[in-house]
């Protein structure tokens, strides 16, 4: 008689994601473990969310540029939206408040159903920290970037011309858009539960959970939203700190990632203390 499958059952993993599980185990010193179809479905899961966790901070940096040209009087012609601009911005932001919590509650709902085939669960399962998964060191860059960011975007209010204070507003906004972006998804990481079987996939599961929130430290749109709205339209005190808050920035950046244990020693930490 032909089995069937449960109606929650995840699809079977194709063998491009086996593969490519495989080559991601051996990339984190796991070579020895075998790419089960739940490592590999996970794995897949991942790669598009996170793709498509960065086409939302892209449509949120063309979306403020798109704002910033009704400070010059529009674009390619048109006549600038002043009324409807900054409303408009806003309203994309929640927008994409809610795609980003749509996409992480479907990578849950992934991870959920993974769990129910498991034919046994990993003894004394674990749920990572903050402390575990990003470590003060990245916590306190993180934290440090986004301030600075609002720090400049604020400075810039103080510019007596009214160009360079509505390019500061629509700057505030994006980067409180791209925060608060973040914090849902490092919430997201803290609060779904653990998928394992085994020991192996235990340590899988905390290396993805560590690499992720590595990744959403990264002030991508720190870095970017500043020197697209107001670098060379700002004075020249307020370009000088933008370049000093980017290149510090930038060198902290580089020395985490030098001086910092890897995702698979601190995931290895992370089980062996269970």
């Amino acid at each position: 008689m032909t089995r069937e499958s449960s109606p929650d059952a995840p699809p079977p993993a194709r063998a491009a994601d086996l593969r490519s599980a495989g080559a991601w185990l051996a990339r984190h010193g796991l070579a020895d473990a075998r790419p089960t179809p739940l490592l590999a479905s996970r794995l897949a899961v991942r790669d598009r969310a996170r793709l498509a966790a960065h086409v939302i901070l892209a449509v949120l940096i063309l979306a403020s540029a798109l704002a910033a040209t009704s400070a010059f009087g529009g674009f390619g012609g048109f006549p600038p939206p002043y009324p409807t601009s900054l409303p408009a911005l806003t309203a994309l932001v929640a927008g994409l408040l809610l795609a980003q919590s749509l996409l992480d509650r479907w990578v849950r709902r992934v991870d959920q159903r993974a769990g129910a085939t498991l034919s046994r669960r990993a003894t004394h399962a674990i749920q990572p920290g903050w402390r575990a998964l990003l470590g003060l060191p990245y916590a306190v860059f993180a934290l440090a970037t986004s301030a600075g960011a609002m720090a400049l975007a604020a400075s810039a209010l103080a510019v007596p011309d009214p160009t360079v204070r509505q390019l500061a507003v629509i700057l505030l906004i994006g980067l409180v858009g791209a925060t608060a972006i973040t914090a849902l998804q490092l919430r997201h990481l803290l609060r779904f539960p653990v998928v394992a079987e085994d020991e192996e996939s235990l340590t899988a599961d905390v290396i993805m959970r560590v690499e992720d929130a590595r990744v959403l430290t990264t002030p991508n749109v720190q870095w970017s939203l500043p020197m697209v709205l107001l670098f060379g339209t700002a004075p020249g005190w307020w370009g000088a700190s933008a370049v000093a808050y980017l290149l510090l920035s930038l060198a902290v950046f580089v020395a985490l990632h030098a001086w910092t244990p890897s995702s698979v020693t601190v995931a290895q930490r992370v089980v062996s203390v269970r």
